[in-house]
Order: structure tokens, then C-alpha cells, then sequence
């Protein structure tokens, strides 16, 4: 059946995440212009597992995540690790665990220094505080008047304040704001919360936009963006499909890919922009070579995790089923931290250390996570089809820096549990078991069953200058016209924390150098 036309509109954005709704919304608010939002994903509201921040656990796997699965590595036991992404309006912001940290002010200025002008950390600042309803007010670090709610975790869990005074215990400091410019220490979360729900992209910026019935905003949910369409290297629009029937919509303006890190390369390679050498072994024709695409894959591995039976029956959980986080080196001469650190209040490991181990309901966890990793994967599509298969591959702990980065994060975690604030609470330590050995070694065989993914994936489109490079620093597309990215696809490096705050950031930045606004 031929493609029915959808129309022409001044911007197409595809992908309604973290980013798209925010792009979407200021395109819409500060121009004239027609504009059209896809989303794969469908547009499900008062959900109680997308809403209370207690239930985004259940999102994991259930039908508004894509699914994705990491390949299999012999790092680590050759496991299928999960990763989940947000099939839903608001994308992975709509689905994880509401924790908003921006990271460090390094992050930025790394990206900076690499050529990426109007990336430093002073630049940016102005687009945090422009999307942030902080609860504290306006400040140096804090906007007080945007659309996203980021409150502290309150009334915090038994674990989380002994996860808190021990740590202090062990040598950090108190860290009342987890995103001041330079986070170093241990103290409550911050969560893009409103009254209790979650306030993502989608209920923040998109929805009001909706229910106001802007005519010059289209949304269409169930809508897969099958590839982008050219004239020479112009992107004239795009292709899609809604419930099996195609669709092409024409473009005066640009087009915006806002698909996410998995997504967004797959949709350039469906296209003919990628690795040549890729391209050509799927079959697909050259619209342009660019090497980058789909490489420079990044995410925090996490171990999950160093558990604990509790010497008393746990209160139910609250907040994100945490409330509490500390940023931490592996090593003192480090510039910045390179270690994450958060109380979960129930036994959240995976499954090889449950079967190893068998925590019993009553347990809580440390989950260490490396924030700065050194090792880089990609993704790979296996056939030319919309709908293929991927090889997903982060390369978890294949840098040696890597590995001894965690395994150091996995003796804190056990030196912070040996404090008094935190052993008032424990029975016994589950996982690493009592008796099991605490060598380095014995430690990373370990970390081969407990490493998982944080669920932060970056990287694959990278802005920067060099010839693996796939945006400029106005994130348009090299050698393409009329096409721009605006994703966590687009991070050369990833930040040092959360990523869903630093996406929303993302789509701040598009907007403005769109509209000038």
C-alpha cells in the first residue's frame, strides 16, 4: 500500500522523551511554526505505576519499555541484562526512578573543552534553572519559575538516615543539594516530583500544551518513524507508521530526532546516514558516511547489589523506594567524583544474585555505580528492517580502570555498612555473603553476577569536532541539512549522574538555538 501523505509542517519532531516534549512545546509557544510531534509510545495517563514515585519498578519491562536487552558479555557471566527505555510519551523520564541530578559542573566543561562551544558548565546553568520549579526558590544554582518540580526527598526511610549518618561516619560530607555545581558527599535525593507524582517532561511541559488545543501542534502517539526522507542532502521530512498503515510528512523547516540513544542511531542508519562500511553490508544506500554513528556508546554500570537483612521489620517504602544518595572518588587525586552511591529500600539485585543468595522481603541495599566510565560499546542493527534486531553492547568493565573503579566502590559500600548508624539496623549481610571472601578478585567475581545497567544510555550520536563526530555544537547533523539531534545521544561523554535532567537540558538547548528564544 503507498504512503498516504500526512502533510507539511514548518518542524517534525520524532520522539516524544525527555527532550522532544520540551522542544515540542517551545516550538509551539515561541513561533509561529506548524509543528509535529510522533511518538512511538502511546500517550497512557494515571497510571499508578508511571505516577507514584513508589511504583516505577513495575514500569520496568511492562509495556510502555521498549525491552531492550544488552548482549551477552563474558565480563560478566554472559547475562542478558535488561535495559529499559520509555515507550510513552516522556520516554524514559515518564518510566524510571524520578531521581533528578545534573551531575558535575566538570561534565560540562569536558564537553567544552572538546570544542563543543556554549557547552561549559556557566552556559548551561541558565537552561537548568530555566526549566526547574525548585522547592527551595530561586538561587545561584536554582530556578524557581519553570515547569519541572524538584523537591528533596521527604520524611526519609529508616535505611536511607542510617544510610546517611554512616556514611558521614566513614568520612563524607553532609550534601544537602545534590546539584550544586561540584556534589561531593552523602545526603537526601532530589526527585522531579509534584504533590507526590511524578513530574516528567510529557505532564510538565507537553500535556498543558495539549489540553490548551494549540492548532499549530500535532500529536501522534503509535506513530514509528520508519526512516528519513532526502532530496540530495537536504532531510525533506520523514516516514512513519501508525497501526500498519505508512505515512510520509513533508518538512519546511528541520526536522528534529529526538528518538533516544538506541533509536535515534537506528532511525539514521534505516535512513542511509551512518558507517558506510554498516550500511553497505545491510543493504542500505549512502545518503551520508558518518563513522560516529551508533559507536561511543555509554552507561553507569551499577552492582546491584550489597544487601542486607534488616534486624527489624522494615516500614513500607517511600519516596523512590530511596531518599538518600552520596557522590564519592575511587581515588583522592580524582578532579571529581567518579562514584554514585544510593540506599534502595528493598532488595532490588538482579537476578543471578537473588538465585546466588535468596534476600529475604525484609532486606534493603547499597547500590554502588560508576559515573564516569571508561569504557565505550555500541549499537548495532543485524538486519535493514524498521523493526530488526539490535546488538546492543555497552562493554560494561571492558577497561581495567573500570573495573577497579567498582570493585573500590564495592569495599566503601561495605565499609559504610560496618559503621554503628548503619549495623543498628542489619541483622546479617546477604549479599556479599558473610563467609564469602572480600578480595579484590572475590569481589569482581561478584560484580560479574551483581553489575546491571543504570538504565542510562548516551553517547551514540556524539557532538563534537573530530571525524567520529555526528552534531555540531548547534546539534545539527554533519553534512546533512535540515536535521538536527537533540537526545542523550548527542553526550560525548556521560555526565556524572542522572540522565533524564541533563535531557530535559538538552531540549532546552535545541529549542533555544532554533528559536532564538
Amino acid at each position: 500500500m503507498a504512503e498516504k501523505n500526512y502533510g507539511s509542517y514548518d518542524y517534525i519532531i520524532a520522539g516524544a522523551g525527555a527532550a522532544g516534549c520540551v522542544i515540542a512545546t517551545r516550538l509551539v509557544t515561541n513561533t509561529n511554526g506548524k509543528v509535529l510531534l510522533l511518538e512511538a509510545g502511546g500517550a497512557v495517563i494515571n497510571v499508578p505505576s508511571m505516577e507514584a514515585p513508589t511504583k516505577w519498578v513495575h514500569n520496568i519491562g511492562s509495556e510502555v519499555d521498549y525491552q531492550f536487552e544488552y548482549a551477552p558479555s563474558p565480563l560478566l557471566n554472559n547475562r542478558a541484562i535488561p535495559l529499559a527505555c520509555g515507550k510513552i510519551l516522556g520516554g524514559g523520564g515518564s518510566i524510571n526512578g524520578m531521581l533528578f541530578a545534573r551531575g558535575h559542573q566538570m561534565d560540562y566543561d569536558g564537553w567544552s573543552k572538546a570544542g563543543n562551544t556554549g557547552w561549559d558548565y556557566q552556559s548551561v546553568l541558565p537552561l537548568f534553572t530555566k526549566m526547574e520549579m525548585w522547592e527551595g526558590g530561586q538561587s545561584a544554582w536554582h530556578g524557581a519559575h519553570g515547569s519541572i518540580r524538584v523537591e528533596r526527598a521527604k520524611e526519609l526511610h529508616i535505611t536511607d538516615t542510617a544510610f546517611i549518618e554512616a556514611a558521614k561516619s566513614f568520612g563524607m560530607p553532609y550534601l544537602a543539594d545534590s546539584n550544586v555545581p561540584s556534589p561531593e558527599g552523602v545526603g537526601p535525593e532530589s526527585m522531579n516530583v509534584r504533590d507526590g507524582r511524578r513530574c516528567s517532561s510529557a505532564t510538565a511541559y507537553l500535556k498543558p500544551l495539549m489540553y490548551a488545543g494549540k492548532e499549530n501542534l500535532t500529536v501522534l502517539t503509535g506513530a514509528k518513524v520508519l526512516k528519513l526522507n532526502f532530496s540530495g542532502t537536504r532531510c525533506t521530512g520523514l516516514s512513519f507508521m501508525v497501526k500498519d498503515r505508512s505515512y510520509s510528512a513533508d518538512v519546511t523547516g528541520e526536522v528534529i530526532l529526538s528518538a533516544g540513544a538506541i533509536n535515534t542511531p537506528r532511525v539514521l542508519m534505516l535512513s542511509g546516514v551512518g558507517p558506510q562500511a554498516e550500511l553497505t553490508r545491510l543493504g542500505i544506500p549512502v545518503v551520508a558516511n558518518l563513522p560516529g554513528v551508533g559507536q561511543n556508546f555509554q552507561d553507569h554500570p551499577m552492582a546491584c547489589g550489597v544487601c542486607f537483612e534488616a534486624n527489624r521489620l522494615l516500614p513500607p517504602p517511600n519516596n523512590n523506594l530511596g531518599g538518600s544518595l552520596a557522590f564519592w572518588k575511587s581515588r583522592k587525586e580524582f578532579a571529581s567524583p567518579d562514584l554514585m552511591f544510593l540506599n534502595i529500600q528493598v532488595p532490588f539485585v538482579t537476578p543471578a544474585i537473588a538465585a546466588k543468595y535468596s534476600p529475604s522481603p525484609n532486606s534493603f541495599v547499597i547500590t554502588p555505580s560508576l559515573v564516569r566510565p571508561q569504557s565505550r560499546g555500541y549499537v548495532r542493527m543485524k538486519t535493514a528492517r524498521h523493526d530488526g534486531p539490535m546488538e546492543i553492547q555497552p562493554n560494561f568493565l571492558s577497561e581495567k580502570a573500570d573495573r577497579e573503579a567498582l570493585i573500590d566502590a564495592v569495599e566503601i559500600a561495605l565499609q559504610i555498612a560496618e559503621q554503628p548508624a548503619f549495623k543498628a539496623i542489619v541483622k546479617s549481610r546477604v549479599a556479599p555473603a558473610p563467609l564469602d571472601p572480600l578480595d579484590r578478585s572475590s569481589i569482581m567475581e561478584f560484580l560479574k553476577d551483581a553489575c546491571n545497567s543504570y538504565n542510562h544510555p548516551v553517547g551514540t550520536c556524539a557532538m563534537g569536532t573530530g571525524s567520529d563526530s555526528v552534531v555540531n555544537s548547534r546539534l545539527q547533523v554533519n553534512g546533512i541539512a535540515g536535521l538536527r539531534i537533540a537526545d542523550a545521544s548527542i553526550m560525548p561523554t556521560i555526565t556524572s549522574a542522572n540522565t533524564f535532567a541533563p535531557s530535559v537540558m538538552i531540549g532546552e538547548f535545541a529549542s533555544r538555538v532554533i528559536t532564538g528564544k
